[in-house]
């Protein structure tokens, strides 16, 4: 269960990250560099989401499952 909660977090904090980068682009119009360390900290983090997704996977602590129940 707390995997699972570690994963939200993450995944909350990639869509603020991106919103933020969002909001510095119009702000800025273009004109600083805060976008780009916003989205490039949103990329990190959707590595790190991923990666530990499948680390998860493998230790065995999510299970798939998929549409068609077997």
């Amino acid at each position: 269960m707390l995997f699972k909660f570690v994963i939200l977090l993450l995944f909350a904090a990639i869509v603020y990250s991106l919103i933020s980068g969002m909001v510095f682009l119009v702000r800025d119009k273009g004109q600083s560099k805060r976008t780009v360390k916003a989205l490039t900290f949103r990329v990190a983090l959707s590595v790190i989401a991923f990666a530990l997704l499948f680390i998860g996977y493998y230790a065995g602590w999510i299970q798939p499952h998929g549409v068609i129940p077997q």
